[in-house]
């Protein structure tokens, strides 16, 4: 277990400084899936173990017209530029949160874009954050959640990366809602979102992946179809807690971590290849016999092909270990190198047909 990190440059008094022992803890799921419900029962349990929250929500930070996404509507230019608007002001809050990270006791923006900057101080101001942090006997702790979708991994891997970097402690809690559930709740809401956008974020959403993802090994799933129960409650402090008392380390090479995942990649890109070239392959020999060509040549086919898919095979392999690097934590999409090595593989395979003088226009995949 990791010696707490207790941060410095917090609040100044006069000469002396208190520290606080954080965590960063992103709240993800669909809208209406009991994220905001949950922000309102959480403070007033971390209170009773003495320590502090401060709740960042996106939808009151964010401006209302950078979560129009409806990918429906408009022009390619015009759905374009709403997504960059939206990534701006995400990247916007992220600033906010690292200045906070920086200095608690003074925060300055990285990005002065005024509305929203204003309205983080407002957040920190209103939940009385600053009194926690005065100096005392001990150091504070202090639990920042983030309320917002999340719905992409490499939005939770972005905070994921700064509590890396400021050595803080990192968990999630995903709210497991059916959509259907999410849409009923969502038109009893003061300003429901469109149905539209509930049922396309389901479609995109990816849930945090334990077995998968190294970095969310600190993540508490909660059914939120109903109340939340004690053991619930429990089971998210006992979450915090256990993130507070073991914050990241900064990485200072991440080169082994990169090149071990480029192996996990190849291997695996390497093996559904091989599956796939072997269906070729054995399609292509049975062509051949349609074809009624010779024994010598069906001989000769076949060691070709087998040749042909080893040296395939080797030079998939030679091209994702060296192909542009990853971030630690974000795997490559396996689906489509292997759908794009296939369409390479097929023309090589038309390649030995007609060097064996078979028809390779009567092939069947």
């Amino acid at each position: 277990m990791n010696t707490p990190y207790t941060s410095t440059c917090l609040v100044h008094r006069g000469q002396t400084m208190s520290r606080a022992v954080m965590c960063l803890c992103v709240l993800c799921g669909l809208p209406a899936s009991g994220k905001s419900r949950l922000t309102q029962a959480v403070p007033g349990y971390v209170q009773k173990r003495g320590w502090r929250t401060l709740v960042l929500s996106y939808d009151e930070l964010i401006p209302e017209d950078a979560f129009d996404l409806n990918t429906s509507v408009g022009d390619d230019e015009d759905r374009s530029n709403r997504q960059t608007r939206w990534k701006h002001h995400r990247q916007l809050v992220l600033a906010c949160l690292e200045s906070f990270l920086q200095d608690p006791g003074a925060p300055r923006p990285g990005q002065p874009e005024g509305g929203l900057w204003e309205r983080f101080i407002l957040a920190v101001h209103q939940q009385d954050v600053r009194s926690a942090l005065q100096n005392s006997s001990q150091p504070a702790r202090l639990v920042l959640l983030l309320d917002d979708n999340f719905y992409y991994q490499s939005m939770r891997y972005e905070v994921y990366q700064l509590a890396r970097k400021y050595s803080v402690g990192f968990c999630q809690v995903y709210l497991h809602c059916p959509v259907e559930e999410c849409l009923h709740r969502n038109q009893a809401r003061g300003l429901p979102v469109s149905d539209e956008t509930i049922i396309e974020m389901s479609k995109r959403i990816e849930p945090p992946n334990r077995a998968k993802n190294h970095w969310e090994q600190n993540t508490l799933t909660l059914s939120s179809t109903e109340d939340f129960t004690d053991t619930n409650i429990q089971n998210l402090l006992l979450l915090l807690s256990t993130a507070m008392e073991n914050p990241l380390s900064p990485v200072q090479d991440d080169s082994a971590q990169r090149e071990a995942d480029r192996e996990q990649c190849a291997s695996s890109v390497v093996h559904q290849a091989d599956q796939a070239c072997r269906r070729l392959v054995a399609q292509t020999m049975q062509l051949a016999r349609e074809n009624k060509v010779s024994r010598e040549v069906l001989s000769g086919l076949a060691r070709d092909l087998s040749e042909q898919k080893g040296r395939f095979l080797q030079e998939l392999r030679r091209h994702v270990l060296q192909g542009p690097p990853s971030r630690v934590g974000e795997p490559l999409d396996v689906e489509r190198l292997v759908s794009r090595a296939m369409g390479a593989f097929e023309q090589e395979i038309d390649d030995v047909l007609q060097r064996h003088a078979i028809d390779s226009r009567a092939q069947s995949t």
